[in-house]
């Protein structure tokens, strides 16, 4: 080998050891910076001149070292395993601070716990039944059923607010998802381009996976490497980034509630959720911020009517559809899959039960309405007063001479609530809360004494285990009891989903520490890959100084 090539082999060494003091140099600048993956030097030998070709082996001369390749440290399995379980972990933690939230406003709201405000209703009627005729006792017991339902409907708006707080996320994160989808597609072009030019675009590769990770947080997504280096994603099993655009989700607003419905308009806005699915591991169903955002808040504002079911058997629910009037059949309850709709419907059906029983006590009605009649009355007769009035519909209503009894109807639709004793479409009797000593016609019978069997009734319906929180449950409760099951119920499921979210922030921290061990930046290994590199460097110079030194004696020997 001549002492020129000699030199261009030096070279080599120089340039090749400062390039890779350089990636070192990146990597210490970065060991802090989230989502930064160390780059890795890669050296190859250049091209051989052979200058004979032996039996045994080629006599060659080598013309020095060249900087390969500076890759990325990475793991693929592990990238998706941990993206997976972040999905998984997020769909949790929405769940578990769904249950937390509630369980705050069902056990206070404004410094006072509503289970309080049923303790003085249940109070105020044993005053009455102690003496009906009483005007103190009747107002006690108006002004209480008044406070009653104040919080009722206050505990009742706290989470319809809550609703619309979880609808206006789920706006959010389909901006978000859609804001990912673009930034993706963009470093994919701006990844084709530099690295068409034989350079590795390491830099935007750590911006792409960190798109990617927060991506996974957000829904289920799947993903692959296409032949020009860009990484194309599947949301739900729908494509968002393909290989020459972006397909944006979108949302559907329904009139009626305000909510926002994810949907895909390349799919003639087919929704993004398959409703009434499985929601488990097994299945990969239970992933994402958004899907659980969707589902925690429902799709209305659920009342009591949500709690009307026929029969179960077979492991199906089988009930009449409110709208229709059709059987429907069912694998779960429609309410169960949202914590929010589920407490509201349940909340909904103890108020109703005890606003419907309080009316038909007071107006004599119960017997009658049990029975499946209908209480009329003659248009000269003074009609009986209510406690509890129905917003958009009066009790009774004039019809052929007679003043009959307005029922609920059977298969209510959620926008048409005018006729149901439910938290949304009640308000306390102005005139019994103006004047309570009207109350006492109530309590007075025919012959003008005291109705003591009708306090005593008031009394016995709060005794009575009036129904189970839900068809799924059997358990039944009184008036007294249902609302602090109520709440341990909530209470109960937030316990579980903390479980869960322990469970997956352990499983997630694992596949994370995992990820670091191989993709992470170790100070220590730099500054050892420095040192080595450093004395390569200087190696490369002294033997260049070599080269130069016996050169410059042979043309001084000539």
């Amino acid at each position: 080998m001549s002492l020129m090539s000699g030199l261009f082999v030096g070279a080599t060494g120089l340039q090749t050891s400062q390039n890779s003091l350089h990636t070192t140099a990146h990597n210490l600048s970065n060991v802090e910076t989230k989502g930064y993956v160390r780059q890795q030097t890669l050296h190859a030998d250049m091209t051989y001149n052979n200058i004979a070709n032996a039996p045994v082996s080629k006599m060659q001369i080598g013309l020095g070292v060249e900087y390969d390749i500076v890759r990325q440290v990475r793991d693929e399995f592990l990238d998706k395993s941990y993206r997976r379980e972040t999905g998984r972990s997020s769909f949790y933690e929405i769940s578990q601070e769904t249950t937390q939230e509630i369980e705050t406003l069902l056990g206070e709201f404004d410094g006072v716990a509503f289970q309080e405000s049923v303790a003085d209703l249940w109070t105020a009627v044993q005053e009455l039944q102690k003496d009906p005729s009483s005007s103190v006792t009747k107002g006690y017991f108006v002004n209480t059923s008044a406070q009653f339902l104040e919080r009722a409907q206050a505990v009742y708006n706290g989470l319809s607010d809550y609703q619309d707080n979880l609808n206006a996320r789920v706006k959010e994160y389909v901006d978000r998802i859609n804001d990912l989808g673009d930034e993706i597609h963009k470093l994919n072009d701006m990844i084709h381009r530099e690295e068409i030019g034989e350079q590795e675009a390491n830099d935007l590769r750590d911006r792409r996976n960190k798109a990617l990770d927060e991506l996974s947080s957000l829904a289920n997504i799947s993903y692959h490497t296409n032949a020009d280096g860009g990484v194309e994603v599947l949301v739900e099993g729908v494509e968002l980034v393909a290989r020459d655009r972006v397909f944006h989700m979108d949302t559907v607003v329904d009139q009626g509630t305000g909510f926002y419905t994810p949907v895909w308009p390349q799919n003639m806005d087919a929704e993004v959720f398959i409703k009434n699915e499985e929601i488990a591991t097994a299945y990969n169903t239970d992933v994402g911020q958004l899907k659980a955002i969707v589902l925690a808040r429902g799709d209305r504002r659920a009342n009591y009517t949500d709690m009307n079911y026929a029969t179960y058997a077979n492991g199906k629910y089988t009930y009449e559809d409110k709208t229709t009037g059709t059987t429907v059949e069912e694998d779960v309850i429609p309410t169960s899959k949202s914590i929010v709709m589920k407490v509201q419907a349940e909340l909904d059906q103890l108020v109703h039960s005890i606003m419907k029983e309080v009316n038909n006590i007071l107006t004599d009605e119960k017997a009658t309405i049990d029975a499946g009649g209908t209480p009329e009355y003659n248009v000269d007769e003074d009609l009986p007063k209510e406690l509890f009035v129905r917003l958009g519909t009066s009790r009774y209503v004039e019809d052929g001479g007679k003043y009959k009894y307005v029922a609920e109807d059977k298969y209510p639709s959620h926008a048409d609530i005018d006729n149901l004793y439910t938290i949304a479409n009640m308000k306390i009797n102005p005139d019994l809360l103006k004047t309570p000593s009207l109350l006492g016609n109530s309590f007075v019978t025919e012959d003008k004494q005291v109705d003591q069997p009708k306090a005593d009734a008031l009394v016995d319906a709060f005794n009575f285990k009036f129904s189970s929180l839900n068809p799924d449950l059997t358990t039944t409760y009184d008036y007294r009891d249902y609302y602090a099951a109520l709440v341990g119920q909530v209470a109960t499921e937030g316990s579980v989903y903390s479980s869960i979210v322990t469970a997956q922030q352990v499983a997630t921290h694992n596949l994370s520490d995992s990820r670091d061990a191989i993709m992470g930046v170790s100070s220590n290994e730099e500054l050892t890959n420095m040192i080595k590199y450093q004395n390569a460097y200087n190696a490369a110079s002294r033997y260049i100084t070599a080269c130069n030194d016996m050169l410059e004696n042979l043309l001084q020997s000539v």
